[in-house]
């Protein structure tokens, strides 16, 4: 009996995350911040910037890529509050509390589901930087190493937003501020410009920013081929996030559910 509940609680997982997936496929807003912002990003950061920062457009791809493959990330692991505050506001979880699975089911499909949008978002933005010109000077496993990092940041970061959707009422508003935090993170890093080139009190704020933190150690991973210490730091970041974040949604998530 046990292994049976096992396993249909496993299915009934995969089956909202499969549903999770489906909603983004028909969502446009969710379509385009998975598929579309990675394409139009690295395009237009690449064909704009490029020769201002680099020279050229093949000569800026190297810092490029780390940018864009973090920005995407992000950008989809903001869409998992938003999507699931959605839901609830719908009633459609009312209607999970009337089926035979366990309560913790429709919110374990949901991150399940985000998962796989990270990866699909992070290949994307890889896919678009190499039809571009990029060439990466590192082994497919490195290259693996750099999009698992990517995507556990991502997924870390994606409890908080996860939080921000089971307190926030509403759904838009979550989409905002959501929008505001990745592109102010973002923009205020080391993802498209040189720390350098800032003022010295941005340069402080700029080195203390996580997203500064990931991205320098993705850059060093596509140069010299071997894990290092920012990576690790970057795990062990991720994990504290996990840690904090998850038993406070799932507190929230049991409380309202």
């Amino acid at each position: 009996m046990k292994n049976q509940k096992k396993a249909s609680t496993m299915s009934t997982t995969l089956a909202m995350a499969h549903r999770n997936l489906l909603k983004t496929w028909h969502n446009p807003d969710n379509l385009s911040d998975v598929i579309i912002q990675p394409i139009i990003f690295t395009l237009l950061f690449g064909f704009l910037f490029g020769g201002v920062i680099a020279g050229s457009v093949h000569a800026y791809l190297p810092m490029l890529v780390s940018g864009i493959l973090i920005q995407s990330i992000l950008n989809a692991a903001a869409g998992s509050g938003q999507q699931l505050r959605e839901d609830i506001n719908s009633g459609i979880f009312d209607r999970f509390k009337t089926l035979p699975i366990s309560a913790f089911v429709p919110l374990a499909g949901q991150l399940i589901g985000d998962a796989l949008r990270l990866l699909l978002s992070g290949l994307i933005s890889l896919g678009t930087a190499f039809a571009i010109g990029w060439r990466p000077s590192v082994n497919l496993i490195m290259i693996a190493c750099v999009l698992i990092l990517a995507i556990f940041i991502g997924w870390a970061t994606s409890w908080i937003f996860v939080l921000v959707g089971l307190l926030v009422k509403n759904a838009e508003l979550i989409g905002s501020l959501s929008m505001i935090i990745i592109l102010v993170m973002t923009f205020l890093s080391n993802a498209f410009i040189p720390i350098r080139t800032l003022p010295l009190f941005l340069q402080s704020i700029v080195q203390l920013n996580p997203v500064t933190i990931t991205i320098s150690a993705i850059r060093a991973i596509m140069k010299t081929g071997y894990w290092n210490t920012e990576a690790t730091l970057v795990i062990i970041s991720g994990i504290i996030i996990i840690a904090i974040f998850m038993p406070l949604s799932l507190m929230v998530y049991r409380k309202n559910n």
